[in-house]
C-alpha cells in the first residue's frame, strides 16, 4: 500500500481533532470565568508534549525529517487503525457535547461549572481520555512511522498517567458527595472494567 492513503487519513482526522474541541463547545465555554486552575508548570510542560506529539504526523505528512523511520503500510493494521480512528473521533465528539460549556484543555473549574453524569458520562468519568487513547491507537495503526506513529500514544498516555488521579481530586473538592457517588456507579476510563 502506499503510504499516501495514510497521510490523507492522517490530514481529514487532524483536522477532525482540530475542528471537534474547538467547535461551539468550545467557544461557549472559553467565554465563561475560570474560579479555579490547576495550570502549572508540570500541566504546561504535559500540554506542549501532547502537542508535539500531535504534530509528529503533520510533520511526517509535509517533510520527509521523518524518512528514516518509515517502514511499509500494511492494509490490515491500516483498516483497524481507521476503524480507531472513527470510534476515537466519534467519542470525542461526543464528549464534548454531553459535557457542553464544562470542557477545558487544561484542569479548571468555571463559573456555573456543573457535574455532567449524562449520556457517554453516564457510565464512563473520562470518556474524552478514552476517545483520544483510541485516536492515539488509530495514528499508531494508519502512521508507518516508528517515530510519527506512536509518539501521540505515548505523549498522551504521559499525560494521563499525571494528570487523571488530579483531576478527579479536583472534582472532588468541586463537587463533594456527588462526586463520590458518581464515582461508586461508574468506570475511570473503560465502561464495565476500570
Amino acid at each position: 500500500m502506499s503510504p499516501w492513503f495514510a497521510k490523507a487519513i492522517i490530514l481529514v482526522a487532524t483536522i477532525a481533532m482540530v475542528v471537534i474541541p474547538h467547535g461551539v463547545h468550545g467557544r461557549r465555554s472559553g467565554e465563561i470565568k475560570v474560579v479555579k486552575s490547576l495550570k502549572g508548570p508540570r500541566e504546561v510542560a504535559l500540554l506542549a508534549l501532547v502537542s508535539l506529539g500531535f504534530l509528529l504526523p503533520i510533520i511526517w505528512v509535509v517533510t520527509p525529517l521523518l524518512d528514516f523511520a518509515n517502514y511499509p503500510l500494511r492494509p490490515v493494521p491500516f483498516i483497524a487503525g481507521i476503524l480507531c480512528y472513527a470510534v476515537g473521533l466519534w467519542l470525542l465528539h461526543r464528549s464534548h457535547a454531553d459535557l457542553g460549556a464544562n470542557w477545558s484543555i487544561t484542569l479548571e473549574v468555571r463559573e456555573r461549572h456543573e457535574l455532567v453524569t449524562r449520556g457517554i458520562y453516564r457510565s464512563v468519568r473520562h470518556p474524552m481520555y478514552l476517545a483520544l487513547l483510541l485516536y492515539s491507537a488509530g495514528q499508531a495503526l494508519v502512521v508507518p512511522n516508528w517515530v510519527a506513529g506512536p509518539s501521540y500514544g505515548v505523549a498522551f498516555v504521559t499525560l494521563i498517567l499525571f494528570r487523571i488521579a488530579r483531576e478527579e481530586r479536583m472534582m472532588l473538592e468541586e463537587f463533594g458527595r456527588d462526586y463520590e457517588e458518581y464515582r461508586a456507579r461508574s468506570k475511570r476510563l473503560v465502561p464495565g472494567v476500570w
